[in-house]
């Protein structure tokens, strides 16, 4: 087991006229619309609509709900040293997803890869509210679409709070959200080696990958603990991408007076990619905020992904 340390004609014009005018009512809502608007939102660039959903990962929010059903399922650094989740869905939704948890600067930035996502969370930081309501997303959120939510009954607040993505204003295009990153799930590159796991840690959690041959995939554990869904099942990934990237303070604070961290996934650097039993050397490169991250192999061929659920863990470098 290796372990990692901190270091994206004329008759028809009446016809013409009112499809014209039915498609500008269906753009009106600009950003920082409300997401109860149920038109689904014209697609830039070929990339279709998600949802995302922040979820709580620390120990009394575990095990968690819906991350299985996720074809993204990002990891990032908060306060205090502690890591949280962003779960992506598109090609499937579940019945609940949760405990659903505050959005942070971050994610904001990580979503631009995707045309006016859907990001579902339990609130934010006053001063950050204004800076998410100005984004290019969709808002969800229990104030705005109460049906959408529920506190579950045997849970401690603020590990209580589930979404019911069926009851969400917005629906997701069916298409795997790794479509919309421009991933490849094809035959592995040349190369790699062989690894029984990897662990990547943040100042006060971790996460280990282990491989099981059997199951042929990445086993998922958090903290030390064989991570699962609330059936009791393991968490697995298909592939595993550790992002190395800059983990700076931001301008935020939480209600207890600790800076949020921001992590930057604009940029470029180094990668390891897990698929099939083995790790690859890789590089990452997102040159803006509308561009997605691609992944090439340190000749610059392009990275290719076993098909699955794909894990990206944001490693501070």
């Amino acid at each position: 087991m290796h372990a990692i340390r901190p270091r994206r004609p004329v008759a028809a014009v009446p016809v013409a006229l009112a499809l014209l005018v039915a498609a500008l009512a269906g753009c009106q809502g600009g950003k920082g619309a409300p997401s109860s608007s149920t038109a689904p939102p014209a697609s830039t660039g070929g990339r279709g609509h998600v949802l995302a959903v922040k979820v709580d990962n620390v120990a009394p929010a575990r095990p968690q709900s819906g991350l299985d059903a996720a074809d993204l399922v990002y990891v990032e650094q908060v306060e205090a040293g502690l890591s949280r989740i962003m779960a992506v869905y598109s090609s499937r939704l579940p019945s609940k997803v949760g405990p659903v948890r505050s959005a942070r600067e971050t994610d904001l930035e990580l979503l631009r890869q995707f045309d006016r996502p859907t990001l579902a969370f339990s609130g934010a930081q006053s001063k950050l509210l204004p800076v998410i309501a100005a984004a290019p997303l969709n808002r969800l959120t229990p104030d705005q679409d109460p049906d959408a939510f529920y506190r579950a009954q045997g849970r401690a607040a603020p590990h209580d709070l589930y979404l019911r993505p069926g009851k969400a204003p917005r629906v997701t295009t069916g298409v795997n959200a790794a479509e919309d990153l421009g991933l490849r799930f094809a035959a592995a590159v040349p190369g790699g080696r062989a690894v029984t796991g990897r662990t990547v840690r943040y100042p006060e959690a971790s996460l280990t990958f282990t491989w099981s041959a059997g199951e042929r995939r990445w086993l998922v554990s958090m903290d030390g603990t064989p991570a699962r869904t609330a059936d009791g099942a393991r968490l697995r990934a298909a592939d595993v991408v550790v992002q190395y990237v800059t983990v700076r303070p931001s301008a935020y604070r939480d209600k207890w007076g600790s800076t949020s961290p921001y992590t930057e996934t604009v940029g470029s650097g180094s990668a390891l990619v897990l698929r099939d039993g083995k790790e690859y050397e890789a590089r990452w490169s997102r040159p803006s905020a509308g561009d997605t991250t691609e992944f090439t192999t340190p000749d610059g061929e392009r990275m290719t992904f076993a098909a699955g659920q794909v894990w990206f863990v944001l490693a501070p470098k």
